[in-house]
C-alpha cells in the first residue's frame, strides 16, 4: 500500500514551521532526517522518568535504563536482520563505526602491500579512515570508477579485486546519486579472494529494507540521525565470529573485565567496544525511530522515494539550463543532484532558502565523485517519507526563479 506523505507530515513538528515567510519544504534528508513526534516523546519520557547510567547501578532507575538501552540494541539487530544483538556495537555515527573497523581490525589485519578497494562514489567517511591506515601500514588503496550509466563499473570492480585485496569498502546507497550497489555480487567478489567487506549503510537504512545476512557483508554501519533518530548514536554490525577476535577500539570504563595498576583484561562483545558512558537516551530515541520506520513500512518508503526521484527528474529536466546527475531507473532512491548553468550551487541553495526550500549544496563529502562528474559541487535535493510531489513542484519553481535571479535565462 502506498504511503500518504501528506498525512505523515503531521508526525514531524518541525515541518509545520515557516522559513522566510514560506512553509518549510525540507529536502535535505540525505544530510540529516527530521524527527517524528514519537522519537521526541521517547526522549522526553526517558529523561523525565527513567534516566540513569547503565549496567553498573543496582537501583531501580539504573536497571530500567539498562533494560531500555539493551532493548535498543536488540531493536537494531532486528532492523538489519542481524543473527544476534551481541554483534551490534553502539557508536556515535556511521563514521565512528568505520573508524572502529579500521582500528580494531585494520591495524592488525593489514600490512605493507595489502590493498583496499573502494569506489569513486564513497563518502569521505569511507575513504579517510583508510587513508590514515594506508599511511601507517603501507597499504595501497585502489579506486573503482563509475560506468557510463552512473553506477559502479562492476567489470572494473572485479578487475580491481585480486590476491592482495584484504578489504572491499563500499556504500549501499550513494549519498549523492541515490544509486544502490549490488551488495551480494560485490561480496561474492570480495570473499572469493578472502577479503573482508564493509558496507556504509548510513544512507540506505532509512529508505529501504536492510538484511545484513543476505547482503553478504562482513560489517555494516548505520547512523541514527539519518533514520529519524537523534544525532550522536549509530550502530556497527559485524559478523560475530569476526568481532570476537578484535581488540578494543578505545579504553576506559565499561569495556573491561578486570583492571590492575599495570594491566587489564577486556569484556566480551559488544561491551568490549563501548568504553565510557554511552549515548543512553539517544539509543532509546533510536529505538523509537526504528519502530516508526517499520510502522510506516520500509518497502513502502522505498517505493515512495523512487517515485519521488522519477518525478523530480521529470520536473527539473523541463527547466532549460539545468544539468542532472546520476542514472535513471528503478534502483535509484530519493536523491537528485543538479546544477544550474552559470550559477554556483551555494547561490542556488540560498535562493531556494529564501523561498523556504531547504537543500544541500557543495561536494557532499564526496570530492572524488565530484571530480569524476567533472564538477566542483552540486545542489542536492533529497526526499523521504514525508516529501510530497507538491513540495517537488515548489523546488522546481524555486530553481526556475534562481535562474532568473542570476540572469541565467538565455
Amino acid at each position: 500500500m502506498a504511503i500518504d506523505a501528506a498525512v505523515l507530515r503531521r508526525d514531524f513538528p518541525i515541518l509545520q514551521r515557516s522559513v522566510n515567510g514560506s512553509k518549510l519544504v525540507y529536502l535535505d534528508s540525505a544530510a540529516s532526517a527530521q524527527k517524528p513526534g514519537s522519537v521526541l516523546a521517547a526522549l522526553d519520557a526517558f529523561y523525565r522518568e527513567s534516566y540513569a547510567n547503565v549496567h553498573r547501578g543496582a537501583h531501580t532507575l539504573s536497571a530500567e535504563a539498562t533494560d531500555k538501552y539493551e532493548a535498543a540494541r536488540a531493536r537494531v539487530a532486528r532492523f538489519v536482520n542481524a543473527p544476534s544483538e551481541r554483534s551490534v556495537v553502539f557508536v556515535r555515527n556511521a563514521t565512528e563505526g568505520i573508524n572502529l573497523v579500521a582500528h580494531a581490525w585494520g591495524r592488525s589485519a593489514l600490512g605493507a602491500g595489502d590493498e583496499i578497494v573502494v569506489t569513486v562514489a564513497e563518502h569521505h567517511a569511507n575513504l579517510v579512515p583508510w587513508h590514515l591506515l594506508a599511511a601507517e601500514r603501507g597499504v595501497r588503496i585502489r579506486g573503482v570508477p563509475l560506468g557510463s550509466d552512473g553506477r559502479v563499473d562492476m567489470e572494473a570492480l572485479a578487475a580491481a579485486i585480486g590476491p592482495r585485496t584484504k578489504l572491499v569498502a563500499t556504500f549501499h546507497m550513494s549519498n549523492v546519486l541515490g544509486v544502490i550497489n549490488p551488495l551480494p555480487r560485490i561480496a561474492a567478489l570480495a570473499h572469493a579472494v578472502g577479503a573482508f567487506m564493509l558496507v556504509d549503510g548510513a544512507q540506505a537504512a532509512a529508505h529501504l529494507p536492510v538484511d545484513v545476512q543476505a547482503s553478504g557483508a562482513d560489517a555494516y554501519v548505520i547512523s541514527g540521525h539519518k533514520l529519524g533518530g537523534p544525532s550522536g548514536i549509530g550502530a556497527l554490525w559485524v559478523r560475530e565470529e569476526l568481532l570476537r577476535q578484535w581488540p578494543p577500539f578505545m579504553g576506559g570504563g565499561e569495556m573491561i573485565r578486570h583492571v590492575e595498576i599495570d594491566r587489564s583484561t577486556y569484556a566480551d562483545i559488544p561491551m568490549r567496544f563501548e568504553a565510557g558512558t554511552p549515548a543512553i537516551a539517544e539509543a532509546v530515541g533510536l529505538h523509537a525511530a526504528l519502530d516508526y520506520l517499520d510502522e510506516v513500512g520500509r518497502a513502502e518508503i522505498w517505493e515512495h522515494d523512487k517515485a519521488l526521484a522519477r518525478y523530480a527528474i521529470e520536473r527539473l529536466r523541463r527547466l532549460p539550463g539545468v544539468t542532472l546527475y546520476g542514472p535513471e531507473g528503478e534502483d535509484r532512491g530519493g536523491i537528485v543532484p543538479f546544477n544550474v548553468d552559470g550559477v554556483h550551487p551555494h547561490d542556488v541553495a540560498s535562493v531556494l532558502d529564501a523561498h523556504g526550500v531547504a537543500i544541500r549544496a557543495g561536494h557532499h563529502c564526496a570530492q572524488p565523485l565530484m571530480q569524476a562528474l567533472g564538477v566542483r559541487g552540486t545542489a542536492r535535493a533529497s526526499f523521504w517519507l514525508h516529501t510530497t510531489t507538491e513540495e517537488i513542484d515548489r523546488l522546481a519553481e524555486a530553481v526556475a526563479e534562481a535562474r532568473e535571479f542570476f540572469g541565467a535565462v538565455a
